[in-house]
């Protein structure tokens, strides 16, 4: 997986992995394709991290943001 890190810290995640993002979501973190579809159009709106808009708005907890940002790191 190639993660770059840009200005302000943020980790880009490149489109050939986020398919894989998306299924650890679901799988992994057992996140519900309607909080996916929610966060998803937020980003739309107001571009940024998938993990930080499901956190800012509750769809996932601290513990499950850590465990996005660690698998991030190592996939």
């Amino acid at each position: 997986m190639t993660i770059h890190s840009v200005q302000g810290g943020e980790i880009q995640v490149s489109p050939s992995k986020y398919s894989r993002l998306i299924h650890f979501l679901q799988e992994d973190l057992a996140i519900s394709t309607a909080s996916l579809a929610l966060a998803l159009r937020h980003r739309e709106q107001d571009p940024g991290p998938l993990a930080m808009i499901l956190w800012q708005y509750g769809l996932i907890t601290l513990e499950q943001l850590e465990q996005i940002y660690d698998w991030l790191e190592t996939a």
